[in-house]
């Protein structure tokens, strides 16, 4: 009897939230191919100025930053994003829409007012309460968001993975921030305050590395993997249009606060970005090579011998 309720429940649930054309979580069909980048040469930027030098000194190597410190791991993404003149191509598995979430996420905006292509990819999984701000930033000309494997009634989540658990139940774990196919910041944090030290009583110990080198055309050739599999959905199909300007505003609020103000002044003054600054941040050289799974997961296809890594890695060894 407990369970028919909660099958009767379930099943009002669909119907007030999507409608018989959302009944069981079917999603849109993806009837519209990515639209490319435009071409451009990734030397001629700023960075590829700087890095590319140092790659043709080290040919085959990559070149490593640890960020074992979690406000430089913010300040690092913070900066490739001011850094970008071209492309950011961006991807994680959690993006809260705290502190640091918030200052990112208007990073991305910023860097798309400058006419940088960003493109964000998210898993689903974790994007409840994000939807007015992922439907903000796509509204930028410059921005394009799409989800993994996302989930067609957007709320409550329980009920899509109640009619569809099978497939909500494959997600991307992946990270990885990537600046004009010359940088790219890969490793173990999400996008959160407890992985960025912006908040009290909790830390996350995560390592991230900035890459630079041969290692970096490989991490951008997996983000295009992802972007371009059939469970990466543009949020156009899934959510009402957004306002633009909701990026922009909702940073300066979140500036208005007292602890945010000193998490980026402290960031401001840290030693890391007087390094960046002054280039004298000074990267270990090795043979790298990267580790991700099939994006085909997503839709369960992907080969049996093909098993999931888990988040993408850097894994020193022979170049692949």
């Amino acid at each position: 009897m407990r369970m028919r309720k909660v099958l009767l429940a379930a099943l009002v649930a669909l119907c007030a939230t999507g409608g018989l054309a959302w009944t069981f979580g079917r999603l849109p069909p993806l009837d519209s191919p990515a639209v490319p980048t435009a071409a451009f040469e990734p030397r001629e930027t700023r960075l590829g100025k700087v890095i590319a030098p140092m790659a043709d000194a080290n040919p085959g190597l990559s070149g490593l930053y640890l960020l074992d410190d979690a406000r430089e791991a913010f300040a690092a993404r913070a900066l490739l994003a001011q850094a970008a003149d071209r492309t950011l191509d961006v991807r994680y598995y959690i993006w809260h829409n705290d502190i640091s979430g918030t200052l990112l996420f208007d990073a991305l905006r910023a860097a798309a007012d400058r006419g940088v292509h960003v493109r964000l990819l998210l898993d689903d999984n974790n994007t409840s309460g994000l939807d007015p701000m992922l439907a903000a930033l796509d509204a930028h000309p410059n921005i394009e968001v799409r989800l993994f494997n996302p989930f067609a009634i957007r709320s409550p989540r329980w009920v899509g993975y109640l009619v569809d658990f099978f497939r909500l139940n494959r997600r991307m774990h992946n990270k990885s921030f990537t600046a004009d196919d010359q940088a790219t910041i890969v490793g173990g944090r999400n996008v959160g305050d407890e992985y960025f030290g912006a908040t009290t009583g909790v830390l996350f110990a995560d390592l991230d590395v900035l890459a630079i080198g041969s290692v970096v055309g490989e991490v951008s050739r997996d983000f295009e993997r992802y972007w371009t599999s059939g469970s990466a959905y543009p949020v156009d199909k899934l959510l009402p249009a957004g306002d633009a300007t909701a990026v922009a505003a909702a940073a300066r609020d979140a500036l208005k606060q007292p602890a945010a103000r000193a998490y980026v002044n402290a960031i401001d003054a840290s030693a890391f970005v007087r390094e960046w600054n002054g280039r004298s941040l000074v990267p270990a050289w090795a043979p790298v090579r990267m580790v991700s799974d099939d994006p085909a997961k997503g839709l369960g296809v992907a080969p049996p011998d093909d098993s999931p890594n888990g988040p993408d890695a850097l894994i020193p060894g022979p170049p692949s």
